[in-house]
């Protein structure tokens, strides 16, 4: 199973729970009976697909700033960045660029 296919099962997973658990709101007449108590299923259901974005955005926020406090363990790349910074330099010089 590749990995966008194991995203978009676990995506169709997560959402198929989430109108199931949403019908009773949608319809007065739902054939699908009510498992939550009410005050779950007015305040807090319909706010759960901005708690996951939001959470979503934290973890992708924290995974960037975790790569790039981290970024000098990768030693390869780092030495690769930092020659293209020399040759670039080198280059502004050659064309008497100024920088500081």
């Amino acid at each position: 199973m590749t990995r966008a296919t194991q995203t978009i099962s676990i995506a169709l997973l997560a959402s198929s729970v989430y109108l199931l658990l949403a019908l009773p709101l949608l319809t007065d007449a739902s054939p699908v009976p009510s498992i939550l108590p009410t005050k779950i299923q007015v305040e807090i259901i319909p706010v759960l697909p901005f708690w996951a974005l939001i959470t979503l955005a934290a973890y992708l926020l924290g995974r960037l700033g975790w790569g790039v406090l981290m970024f000098n363990d990768t030693e390869d790349a780092y030495v690769e960045l930092m020659g293209q910074i020399d040759k670039a330099k080198k280059d502004l010089d050659k064309r008497k660029v100024g920088w500081n």
